[in-house]
């Protein structure tokens, strides 16, 4: 529980990405994931993704909504880095206020095959709806 405490509490003292990011695509060295690994272009929950390959599996992974607005910074954490006690600290975010955190599971999939967990950090109060569908 304290580890997971700690991974919550890290990202709100991180520092945030470039101005640049606020839209997409942003600047090298992130890609736009579904040119990276076989994934839509647009997941809905998570948006359109861009990562710097060299973050991996963590990212952050910069979640755009269908007009471009960088609505979310994500995270994925695999499950047994955190049961084997590995930390991760100082993760950027995306943006500076961050207005709600969703954190679920997920078993695997192109680019992050294994277990892991979603964070998922939204940066303003529409962006969860924008990302949905």
């Amino acid at each position: 529980m304290r580890l997971l405490f700690a991974l919550l509490l890290a990202p709100l003292s991180a520092p945030a990405l470039a101005q640049d990011a606020m839209t997409a695509p942003p600047a090298a060295p992130f890609a736009q994931v579904s040119t990276l690994v076989p994934l839509p272009d647009f997941l809905p929950g998570l948006g359109t993704l861009y990562v710097d390959p060299a973050t991996l599996p963590a990212g952050p992974f910069l979640g755009y909504d269908h007009g471009g607005k960088l609505s979310a910074t994500i995270y994925m954490v695999p499950i047994e880095d955190l049961t084997s006690g590995k930390t991760f600290d100082n993760l950027p975010l995306g943006a500076e206020t961050v207005t709600s955190v969703d954190i679920y599971y997920n078993a695997g999939h192109p680019g992050v095959e294994k277990p892991h967990a979603h964070v998922v950090l939204y940066h303003d109060t529409g962006a969860h709806d924008r990302l949905a569908k």
